[in-house]
């Protein structure tokens, strides 16, 4: 990747890390509940029977443990409402450091319930800090593209993906009992997310916001000049990101209602597109394998072993898609990763139905979990959360980043909550479903999906003011096919 001179600076790059520092918090608190599950549905008993004088049925210990994992996940589909309100009336960066008392808030709660012998105490944790996630996973690629030059836009926003899996990988690592998922440390070790939300409190206050938000949100141009001079090194760089955003400001709205976000002719091919994309990236299978590989490698006497192999996996192909988003372009790594997604699903459907017959190929089965991770991490993934901000103009752009937000989060809770009866249900061949899904979602790409890279806000808006009832694929001007 190359960066032009001036392009990255102390400043910029201290800015987009102190930003995702929360999501690297969200990926801890998804990949560390895994490998403690039986010690911590043994707390659950514990208490249970201190207050009742007998152990909890073998029922509701699955319900209440079922209940602790996934309330995460529809606190932040509840957390999702709040981006726009939250975005536009604080600044991109002031939301950030907001949302992150949720973190601090739920971390506390978390570590409080050992010694409080109280599970609903843990339950309402992981409920604060799901508000948490699904404000911050939108809030940091709204600010992280403010703040980004137009080269280096698509990979900045791609580290926030990095910054998750990272943190799935390090949650699994201090999740395992011999780490800190014992009796005596799993408190202890759901509270050290308050490390990284900290150091952000520390790092974020001193960068500076964005300057396409004061300028276009805020009308102020004093302070938006100030603070691009503050993240460009480059004099000349700074003029011409002035002029680009005073163009964008001259073509949008004052404000965008949520109403008029979903019923503007304007908005209709891009919510379209998030639609289809956010859906695909979510129901195509990915989700179902970091909730369930444990069970997956069961037969495997280095089950633990193979679900840190997945975590280590998804770490490597973010950072593959970091190096590689400003290169081949959004389009390009979704088209691959979405084929990819849909052959490994085949394949999964495939080796899973014949395991009664040949249980050796469950080892095949685990290359084709390996493969399914790094298709979905190269493309689907890091580029399904920051899509919206770039094909949307800066008045839909934090409901776009809302309704991107609820989508992602919306998918993983539904999921994670039929991916068991589905199985049940269909066995094998729930994977097929999966398949359809990224299929979809490829076709609707390549006819679709104008390339992003390297092109203005202004520039992508500026094709669907103009062009209601035309179809993108027919526009040569989107460069549909590089």
């Amino acid at each position: 990747m190359a960066f032009q001179q001036g392009q990255l600076t102390a400043t910029l790059v201290t800015s987009v890390v102190a930003a995702v520092l929360g999501s690297l918090q969200i990926g801890y608190h998804t990949g560390n509940v895994n490998s403690p599950a039986r010690v911590i549905e043994e707390f659950f008993n514990t208490t249970w029977k201190s207050r009742h004088n007998q152990p909890m049925s073998e029922h509701s210990l699955t319900f209440m443990w079922s209940l602790s994992v996934s309330i995460k996940d529809f606190g932040a589909l509840l957390g999702s409402l709040g981006v726009k309100d939250l975005a536009d009336c604080f600044g991109r960066r002031n939301a950030i450091l907001i949302a992150n008392s949720l973190s601090v808030v739920g971390a506390c709660l978390m570590f409080l319930s050992k010694t409080s012998e109280s599970f609903e105490v843990l339950i309402v944790g992981r409920l604060i800090f799901g508000l948490f996630c699904g404000l911050v996973m939108s809030l940091n690629p709204l600010y992280i593209q403010g703040i980004s030059p137009i080269n280096l836009r698509g990979a900045f926003a791609t580290l926030n993906q990095v910054s998750f899996a990272s943190g799935i990988l390090l949650g699994m690592v201090m999740g395992l009992e011999t780490v800190m998922g014992t009796e005596k440390l799993w408190a202890l070790m759901l509270s050290l997310s308050l490390i990284p939300a900290l150091l952000q409190y520390v790092t974020l206050p001193f960068c500076p916001e964005s300057p396409r938000y004061l300028l276009i949100n805020r009308a102020n141009e004093e302070e938006a000049e100030a603070a691009l001079r503050r993240l460009r090194g480059n004099p000349d760089q700074i003029l011409q990101e002035m002029e680009e955003m005073r163009q964008e400001a001259s073509h949008s709205e004052a404000g965008v209602t949520v109403r008029e976000f979903f019923i503007k002719r304007r908005y209709r091919h891009p919510i379209i597109l998030v639609l289809i994309i956010n859906l695909g990236s979510q129901l195509s299978g990915f989700n179902a394998i970091i909730n369930y590989s444990t069970k997956m490698f069961a037969k495997f006497e280095e089950a633990t072993y193979l679900t840190l192999g997945v975590g280590a996996i998804n770490v490597v192909f973010t950072i593959l898609a970091f190096f590689l988003v400003e290169r081949a372009g959004r389009r390009k790594l979704l088209l691959t990763g979405y084929l990819s997604i849909a052959l490994c699903n085949l394949l999964m459907t495939i080796t899973d139905s014949m395991l009664q017959i040949a249980p050796e190929i469950r080892s095949v089965q685990v290359l084709v979990v390996f493969f399914l991770v790094s298709a979905y991490e190269i493309g689907p993934g890091p580029i399904s959360w920051f899509i919206a901000a770039e094909l949307f103009d800066q008045s839909a752009r934090s409901t776009a980043m809302a309704f991107t937000s609820m989508l992602n989060w919306g998918g993983k809770f539904l999921l994670a909550l039929f991916f068991p009866p589905l199985l049940k249900l269909c066995g094998a061949y729930v994977y097929l479903i999966f398949m359809a899904t990224a299929l979809v979602a490829f076709t609707v790409t390549m006819l679709r999906l104008p390339e992003t890279k390297g092109r203005t806000f202004d520039d992508i808006a500026a094709e669907f003011r103009g062009a209601d009832s035309i179809p993108l694929h027919n526009k040569t001007s989107f460069n549909t096919f590089p």
